[in-house]
């Protein structure tokens, strides 16, 4: 008799028990790690030799509710078209707390609850996720997480119910990154550090406003220009340097917005990549973050990869 085939919308229990894998907790690690993943990064974290097979596994912890499908990736265009999107189920929070999941770092600042703009917080896990693999892949060059950046912060940054947030004073805004991460370049004995600001621009926001009270991509470029000047980062997160990525969603954007940043005391700390587009969802491809080049203001393209 033929099987059913199982919807991907919707759960269909089994009274059959599902013993857990390994490979099924660094699937959860993952999830924990990045609110948002698609199968396809999670077959890069976790995968094996088998695509179907681990395919059949994700479907498998779906429908036993260890891991969730948002419901509102349907909502976007072509979702049922694209690799599905998980996120860590109920269940599984119990599981993780038993085997000892505390030590886990947090690297997204996305909360747990569900969020209005889906495709924004997708992309943010999308560009840290495919920066962390691809440093996977690059002898001498370790990613660093939000969560390592954080424990080495002052104190009052790591009592703070907001630590990343980044006080700019003169502009009488706050900086608030899409996700901040680390990579450290390794020669023989010697060690050095970049750290990152990511900045996740899909075309919705303005570039520029008339009435400066209201948020725009070169109004947050100037509170970046005010950290970076005054190396405000030193003394919130106690890191020695500070790179602002500003992905964004077509070529004529970028060009707007770098030539805008150009004019900022601190344009040489701003890089800006072009993403291809679909609607409001920036498609990630991999190598494009540590293999590419990124554009800077006035000045030659620069790797961050070395």
């Amino acid at each position: 008799m033929a099987t059913l085939r199982r919807s991907r919308m919707h759960r269909t229990r089994t009274a059959k028990p599902l013993a857990l894998t390994p490979r099924d907790f660094e699937i959860f690690r993952c999830l924990v790690r990045y609110r948002y993943l698609r199968l396809t990064h999670l077959h890069a974290f976790a995968g094996g030799v088998s695509a179907k097979r681990f395919v059949e596994r994700l479907g498998d912890l779906f429908h036993q509710g260890f891991i969730d499908r948002p419901a509102q990736q349907w909502q976007i265009a072509k979702a049922r078209c694209q690799p599905a999107l998980y996120e860590i189920g109920n269940r599984v929070q119990r599981v993780l707390e038993h085997v000892g999941g505390g030590d886990l770092l947090q690297r997204t600042f996305l909360a747990p609850t569900a969020h209005r703009q889906l495709a924004h917080s997708v992309a943010i896990c999308e560009c840290l996720a495919s920066i962390e693999l691809e440093s996977t892949e690059q002898p001498g060059l370790r990613f660093i997480p939000w969560g390592e950046i954080l424990v080495r912060a002052p104190q009052a940054t790591r009592a703070s119910a907001l630590p990343f947030r980044m006080p700019a004073n003169g502009t009488g805004a706050a900086v608030i990154p899409d996700g901040v991460f680390g990579l450290e370049y390794r020669s023989g004995d010697e060690k050095a550090y970049r750290l990152f600001a990511l900045e996740i621009d899909r075309g919705t926001m303005p570039v520029s406003r008339t009435d400066t009270r209201n948020t725009s991509l070169l109004g947050k470029m100037k509170a970046y220009d005010e950290v970076i000047a005054e190396q405000l980062y030193r003394t919130q997160w106690g890191v020695p340097n500070l790179l602002v990525l500003a992905v964004t969603s077509d070529a004529h954007r970028l060009a707007d917005i770098a030539n805008r940043a150009a004019s900022l005391t601190a344009a040489r700390h701003f890089l800006f990549k072009a993403m291809e587009s679909s609607g409001s969802e920036l498609r990630v491809p991999p190598g494009q973050f540590l293999l590419q080049s990124w554009q800077r203001p006035g000045l030659p393209p620069l790797g961050i990869a070395c």
